[in-house]
């Protein structure tokens, strides 16, 4: 098989994946399930995704957080404030994992067992992957004193997942300005040069 219809098999797979893992959830898709839906033989798909479903989970998520992160830096090529910035895509990322099924189905408890395996020995590839986007903006603001002089970029995206996820699992029923409030007075701070 060529690269081309290999990488396109691949495609077809994972889109197949993210179908049912929306449909099904995470938890009680198989890979007989991804593979009917493909349209492919299991073969084919464990062929092309070696590593099986927890791959395919991963590969999901992946391709997931590629969207999100072209649009988090379109908003940052746009942003002049650094607070804003923070605020602004600390928000984004809140509300696009709660609205976007793909991912927010590996955030549901019958998933967690499943997304951690997945997830487990790939999380400094996504760490790496986040700060790959953001290093170009969070440098210009180190250069511009606009951000903290003595933070890094991976500690800094560390700290934000946190924050992100946090205000994921406990929904305290902030409406928007109330969860801006929240990041300006303890996020902002933490990150933003004085």
């Amino acid at each position: 098989m060529s690269p081309v219809s290999t990488d396109a098999t691949r495609e077809r797979i994972i889109d197949a994946a993210e179908e049912c893992f929306g449909r099904f959830g995470v938890a009680k898709t198989t890979v007989e399930d991804i593979a009917a839906a493909a349209n492919l033989s299991r073969a084919t798909v464990y062929r092309s995704v070696s590593g099986g479903r927890d791959e395919l989970i991963l590969a999901v998520v992946v391709r997931d957080l590629h969207r999100f992160l072209d649009r988090l830096a379109e908003r940052l090529r746009r942003e002049r404030s650094v607070p804003e910035a923070i605020v602004g895509g600390t928000m984004d990322a809140v509300r696009y994992v709660r609205s976007e099924p793909t991912v927010a189905h590996f955030l549901v408890p019958e998933a967690a067992g499943h997304m951690q395996a997945a997830v487990a020995g790939a999380a400094e590839h996504v760490l790496a992957l986040c700060c790959d986007y953001v290093r170009p903006y969070f440098e210009q603001a180190q250069r511009q004193r606009t951000l903290r002089a003595d933070i890094e970029v991976e500690g800094t995206i560390e700290f934000l997942f946190r924050i992100i996820t946090s205000l994921i699992v406990m929904d305290r029923d902030r409406d928007d300005e109330g969860l801006r409030r929240f990041l300006r007075t303890y996020v902002v701070p933490v990150i933003a040069a004085p």
